[in-house]
């Protein structure tokens, strides 16, 4: 049975998975969740009896979130979801699908490889109309309905990706304290910040802390300063040509992304240690600066997961703030995002499989997981009121309010560059060479 809603009350009943509709995290016409959209979705939808496998990267407490979502999918359509995952499942999903045996739904954050696999024609097209859903209901929708369209089998491009549950780059961290006892306020513009950048210099002290160390993966951290700066200096579309190779890596408009990166990063009174250190701090380690005293800098450009590193107790929001990375006053480039996110796909055709699709419109659908943590969407219609903390609402106003969303360009390149030379070559950048050298060995090492 199905869970109906009567006169806004909720009967819960058994729902479709076998769980008590009382197992549901937040019970149902309860709090300022779209309980409408439940409720429509609820009415439009009787399957019972009906099961789909779905396969996603989420694994321990993301698998537990995600489950608490599917709940209410199951409630209210009666399909019953058998959720999986795999320490290796993005070369699982490549063996099962050339195998003949998907997954119905699968869920992947590397929309290049969910291309390959619709290009192979393992990948289903979403309905025609939901290209447009994703332009009208989501921040900067036409950028996430071009994410996940790509040319099939026969060459004809589709939607083949719904993207669901995102992640923001375009992130810079500060001490509010800090900022607070130095007089100085968040910049609007990349104009101000770099005004910021200089002041703190002539005020004595320390503007960033930037680490590109890991390990094998050294590097990566000046691949997403590139990438946020390119969308803050030429149009989203000279962005798609260079992630595709439609110009090449050392186009103009490139090497000055990098020497962009440059201005922040070579000036040693810019950064922490000065830009000697750049190459040889570990990112985990970069952000501690900021919590240090006096303090060691200022600020962090970093993505939304980073608190995870910052020292023990630090308290979002009075320890530790974030503010837009800006777009230039002077360029008319609107508000762009660099981001990552997942996107899910259908593998096999069933009537439940494309009722997910369908489910995953709606606002319940997102809210779910917002309530709790470790979730941000562009989706404008859902309350943003009702995020877990005020840094994810935050992070979702920033994804509601973006005119350009681009994903992770390193992530969209072949791999033996974007995640080979791409980083390399910026650890020789800061290291001495120029712009215009690394740029030219990332493009001799493109893939032929």
């Amino acid at each position: 049975m199905k869970t109906r809603l009567i006169a806004g009350t909720a009967v819960l009943a058994l729902a479709a998975s076998g769980a008590l509709a009382q197992d549901l995290k937040f019970p149902v016409g309860e709090g300022a969740f779209n309980w409408d959209s439940y409720k429509a979705f609820d009415e439009a939808y009787n399957l019972d009896g009906q099961t789909i496998t779905l396969f996603g990267p989420w694994r321990g407490e993301d698998q537990v979130l995600v489950e608490s979502m599917l709940a209410y999918f199951e409630a209210a359509s009666g399909v019953t979801v058998n959720y999986s995952s795999s320490e290796g499942y993005e070369q699982q999903l490549i063996i099962d699908a050339e195998a003949g045996s998907p997954p119905d739904v699968a869920v992947l954050p590397q929309p290049g490889l969910i291309a390959q696999l619709a290009a192979k024609g393992l990948v289903l097209p979403l309905a025609p109309e939901t290209s447009q859903w994703l332009t009208d209901n989501y921040g900067a929708g036409a950028s996430w309905a071009a994410l996940g369209t790509y040319p099939g089998a026969d060459g004809t491009a589709a939607l083949y990706a719904f993207p669901y549950k995102a992640d923001v780059k375009s992130l810079v961290w500060y001490s509010p304290e800090n900022f607070e006892d130095a007089g100085y306020a968040i910049p609007a513009t990349m104009e101000e910040l770099k005004a910021l950048t200089e002041k703190i210099v002539a005020d004595g002290g320390t503007p960033w802390c930037i680490g590109l160390g890991s390990g094998g993966a050294t590097g990566w951290p000046a691949t997403d300063w590139v990438e946020d700066l390119l969308l803050r200096t030429q149009s989203p579309d000279v962005y798609d040509k260079w992630t595709s190779h439609q110009i090449p890596f050392n186009d103009p408009a490139i090497v000055a992304a990098i020497d962009e990166f440059g201005w922040f990063a070579k000036t040693d009174a810019n950064v922490a240690g000065g830009a000697a250190a750049v190459a040889s701090t570990d990112f985990r380690d970069s952000p501690k600066g900021l919590f240090s005293s006096p303090p060691q800098c200022y600020m962090h450009r970093q993505a939304s997961f980073i608190p995870s590193f910052f020292p023990e107790g630090t308290k979002l929001g009075t320890d530790a703030d974030f503010f837009y990375f800006p777009a230039y006053a002077g360029k008319d480039l609107g508000s762009p995002v660099l981001g990552a996110g997942t996107l899910a796909f259908v593998m096999k055709e069933s009537e439940a499989a494309r009722a997910f699709m369908e489910w995953l419109k709606t606002p319940i659908a997102h809210e779910v997981w917002m309530a709790q943590t470790g979730f941000v969407t562009p989706h404008t219609g859902v309350n943003r009121d009702l995020y877990g903390s005020e840094a994810l609402k935050k992070q979702g106003e920033i994804l509601a309010n973006a005119t350009t969303f681009r994903f992770d360009g390193s992530d969209l390149m072949p791999g033996a560059v974007g995640a080979g030379t791409f980083w390399t070559a910026m650890v020789d950048f800061v290291s001495g060479k120029s712009a215009q050298e690394v740029a030219d060995t990332v493009e001799a090492s493109w893939p032929k």
